[in-house]
């Protein structure tokens, strides 16, 4: 899975540029007296920064990067890879223009010619550069307790004035743009008609509204520092859809995805990564979301460049899973035990049956199956519970240890039940989608549906509490 995951997110890096224009690039960087050879030209993408481009030193202080296809619209930068470190915006104007420093101090001594973008970008960090002496004098000089309740809230409040007032007046730049996205939306107190809003209703307003000051229709917003976006986008699925069920957060993220069709980049990021989020997901019925992303973005043809067999992939794991949703039947299984004795997963004894698949080799299994055993034997009469426990590494081999572990952990209960993966009615691999291990059910007897899934020892004992109750 994590392999997966990688190659997506590479695929993703790589593919990012497929939508740039034909036009080309010519940025030139002038840093006289200048002792650099090299210079190296990046760019952020979410949570990430890459290096695009390089530029050598004309022996008097002059670097230009160049090349034929157009730059993405994002904040860029500029450095040595050593103690220099510059930003500068490309957006929404032609990408043929000069930068200037005084090479001791790059950020204050910044200047451009033919960019309007980034005289107002300059001209903002030059005027702001005050607040950043200001805070490291009143560091050294005020202590902790003065430092973090006067000092910084007033500082705050003054820059913060400061960006509004930036904002008002250059409305339509992208400095202006990525600041606003930053900035947390005004959550109403009253109702339109004047009646308060509970906790909840403000909660689920937010919920609605979060992205209101993010301008997720403009692929500039990709191409920022991980705080701007990334952070916003991890916050969200953090603290206002954590814990919520399928049913909330589905059409939630549909919105926030639609949102961003305008922009090709920011639409396939999100398609790309709120899919890898939910299929990483420890929560057992955050499935169901895994599943509604695949069916709705790469089923339909909504995600572009990317390989078929990558799309393929997805598509077929989300097969997979929609019948492994809690609640949805179990598929039957019948194999046999140590002495090869037929058990049938449908026909179990009892009220619930544990599924488990795993191995004495998987290290995660030694560590998790026999506490697992412990809470079944607490709960099993209570509950009338019973456990169909399949040994995914049938070979002789493995067995042997099989056997070993089984005598070692005295998992003697004879209503949990030991197979041998080697034999059974169907390929329980393919169906049950067990390509890591162990994977650990909970099934209702009465109609052999899915309870629970993803269980560990505490999960499970968190469940058998409930349904005691």
């Amino acid at each position: 899975m994590k392999r997966t995951i990688s190659i997506l997110l590479i695929l993703f890096a790589v593919a990012v540029t497929s939508f740039a224009a034909k036009s080309s690039y010519k940025i030139t960087f002038i840093a006289e007296n200048s002792k650099d050879s090299v210079l190296y030209m990046g760019f952020y993408l979410a949570q990430y920064k890459y290096i695009c481009d390089t530029a050598f030193n004309n022996g008097k202080g002059k670097f230009v990067f160049e090349g034929d296809q157009e730059l993405d619209p994002g904040l860029y930068y500029i450095t040595n890879n050593k103690d220099r470190f510059a930003e500068f915006i490309v957006y929404n104007e032609k990408q043929r223009f000069t930068i200037s420093t005084d090479n001791d101090n790059w950020k204050l001594g910044m200047t451009a010619k033919g960019s309007r973008e980034n005289e107002i970008f300059f001209n903002f960090n030059r005027a702001n550069e005050v607040f950043y002496q200001e805070f490291d004098i009143a560091k050294k000089t005020m202590d902790s307790v003065e430092f973090n309740t006067v000092f910084l809230p007033s500082q705050r409040l003054r820059l913060d004035s400061i960006r509004l007032s930036f904002i008002a007046q250059y409305p339509d730049c992208m400095l202006s743009r990525m600041m606003l996205s930053t900035k947390d939306v005004d959550v109403p107190k009253l109702h339109a008609d004047g009646t308060k809003m509970t906790d909840r209703e403000r909660f689920e307003w937010l919920q609605i509204h979060f992205f209101d000051n993010m301008p997720l229709d403009d692929n500039f917003i990709l191409r920022t520092p991980k705080t701007v976006f990334y952070d916003r986008v991890m916050e969200y699925l953090d603290r206002l859809l954590n814990r919520m069920p399928p049913e909330v957060i589905c059409p939630l993220l549909d919105s926030l995805i639609d949102r961003a069709e305008p922009a090709p980049r920011v639409y396939r990021w999100l398609i790309l990564n709120l899919t890898q989020h939910y299929l990483q997901s420890h929560v057992m019925v955050y499935d169901e979301v895994y599943v509604h992303l695949v069916q709705r973005y790469f089923s339909t043809g909504k995600v572009q460049g990317l390989e078929p067999s990558t799309i393929d992939e997805q598509i077929e794991r989300a097969n997979k899973w929609e019948r492994l949703l809690v609640g949805r039947v179990s598929p039957e299984l019948i194999l046999f035990d140590t002495v090869h004795r037929a058990y049938s997963l449908h026909h179990m004894p009892g009220r619930y049956t544990l599924l488990l698949f795993w191995s004495p080799t998987c290290g995660h299994c030694r560590d998790v199956i026999p506490a697992v055993y412990k809470v079944y034997e607490k709960y099993a009469d209570s509950l009338d519970v019973s456990a169909f426990a399949i040994l995914t590494e049938p070979d002789d081999q493995t067995i042997e240890k099989w056997k070993k572990f089984l005598s070692d952990h005295q998992m003697t209960d004879p209503r949990w039940v030991h197979l041998n993966g080697s034999e059974a009615n169907v390929d329980w691999r393919e169906v049950y989608d067990v390509t890591t291990t162990p994977q650990i059910y909970l099934i209702d007897n009465s109609d052999h549906k899915f309870v629970a899934k993803k269980l560990s020892a505490d999960i499970l004992e968190t469940i058998f509490q409930a349904l005691m109750k």
